[in-house]
């Protein structure tokens, strides 16, 4: 699969953009595991153009990351294109437009989710994108606002504005993340023989073989795996061997899988500081699986999400790794 000139290969895994998870470091990480290409947490665009240093700070790319995608958001056309113009000045290898975030503060707004209330603005500001800079340009939105999917009726007519490749979230805007993400507007679209530009899937991708699936019953050109990896970078690995050979193979031990969690952490300390880099570790430490069927493992989980120095939390990892030991006996 190609967005623009980049060759992804056959059968691709894309790290979804999710805000305060997929930083540079956690990028990078997951690109180690097999992760094609890798979106960034999307990034304001009135703040981008207001020289914002935490909006600027997302526009960091570690060559490790490549290839990578800095993924906007904003309501405005002007600011938008004057935006990705900056973002350009990083030299990621595409930008998207974020037209599926939910959250009231922002799909709210008018951005995000938003502005599929909204389609002759929501066209607009992706005929300027892609006027604006020479960059592949994407979208990652979502199946509508509410229960009337529109996904089909945009489609063309945002491949008609000129974007390389297309992101389709299962779900409409009032769903939020509930229920189960609907796969088959996805394959519509993807059948529809007047789209030439590349579908990506995203939606509850949290199992090899549901990869598989989206790949086999729905004809999707790549994945987008945003939640299954959260506290759990290796996940890509996983699902490059299901679809390689159909195995399920966990290479790692689980007592390697906890240093890399531990890793994760160190490298969010060093990226910001030890209280700051602890705090954002902890949705990691949260989300794992890696401690899932411990008996009575709820006390040092509580422990562990509330440690406040690394020096703390060393200890409560050890106690983890000593219960996975015991758990494999």
């Amino acid at each position: 699969m190609k967005i623009g000139s980049i060759d992804l290969g056959k059968e691709p895994l894309l790290l979804a953009p999710m805000e305060d998870v997929s930083d540079s470091p956690f990028r990078t990480l997951c690109r180690s595991f097999g992760a094609d290409m890798v979106y960034s947490e999307f990034i304001s665009a009135d703040a981008l153009i207001r020289s914002v240093k935490g909006a600027e700070r997302k526009l960091t790319i570690n060559p490790l990351e490549r290839p990578a995608v800095i993924q906007l958001y904003g309501r405005d056309p002007d600011t938008l294109a004057e935006a990705a113009r900056i973002a350009a000045e990083a030299q990621p290898e595409a930008i998207d437009l974020n037209f599926g975030c939910p959250v009231k503060r922002v799909a709210g707004k008018g951005a995000g989710s938003g502005l599929l209330q909204n389609i002759p603005l929501l066209l607009e500001i992706t005929r300027a994108v892609v006027k604006a800079v020479s960059l592949p340009v994407t979208v990652k939105t979502r199946l509508g606002w509410s229960g009337n999917y529109i996904i089909e009726e945009i489609a063309e007519p945002l491949q008609d504005c000129g974007i390389s490749a297309l992101t389709i979230h299962g779900r409409t805007r009032s769903q939020m993340y509930t229920g189960e993400a609907d796969w088959r507007p996805i394959a519509a679209v993807k059948n529809n023989p007047r789209i030439t530009i590349p579908i990506i899937g995203n939606g509850d991708l949290t199992s090899p073989e549901r990869v598989r699936e989206a790949f086999d019953k729905y004809g999707v050109d790549a994945v987008m795996i945003g939640r299954a990896s959260i506290g759990r970078p290796w996940f890509f690995s996983e699902v490059k061997q299901y679809l390689q050979d159909g195995s399920i193979s966990h290479h790692l031990s689980k007592l390697e899988q906890l240093e890399i969690l531990r890793t994760m952490v160190c490298n969010n300390i060093h990226k910001l500081d030890e209280r700051r880099g602890i705090l954002h570790s902890r949705r990691h430490l949260a989300a794992t699986p890696l401690f899932k069927g411990i008996p009575n493992f709820r006390p040092t989980r509580i422990a562990m999400l509330r440690a406040e120095t690394l020096e703390e939390l060393d200890g409560i990892l050890q106690q983890c790794a000593d219960m996975l030991r015991e758990s494999d006996e």
